[in-house]
């Protein structure tokens, strides 16, 4: 048998933290599946962290589904009321303005002149 069984290599230590970074990543992946998933289940982490999460029911689920679509509708009735007050603001300056001076309207130019230059 050689001395070198049985051994670790020397590996640095930025080596062994991507090692942990990768257990640890696989561990919370595993966790966060669990978590999301749509069963009752309990996490029991050494005694220090219990958690227990259960699906919503559907009385739950409909009062959730009812709150979002009030948010979503407060949403939009202050959008409506940000472009009403614009456009009374735009349209009190055209207003007084244009009762001060009211500007000429400007037509397209006539093509006329163009054919007498070119004749």
């Amino acid at each position: 048998m050689s001395e070198s069984e049985g051994q670790l290599q020397d590996y640095s230590v930025d080596q062994l933290a991507g090692a942990v970074v990768l257990v640890l990543g696989a561990i919370a992946g595993l966790l966060q599946v669990i978590w999301m998933s749509k069963c009752h289940c309990k996490v029991n982490l050494c005694y220090f962290f219990r958690c227990e999460r259960r699906p919503p029911t559907e009385k739950e689920m409909k009062s959730l589904k009812d709150k979002i679509n009030e948010k979503k509708q407060e949403k939009i009735l202050k959008k409506e009321d940000k472009i009403l007050k614009k456009e009374d603001e735009i349209l009190s300056r055209t207003e007084s303005g244009s009762r001060s001076t009211e500007p000429e309207p400007q037509g397209e130019p006539s093509a006329e002149p163009e054919i007498d230059k070119l004749v």
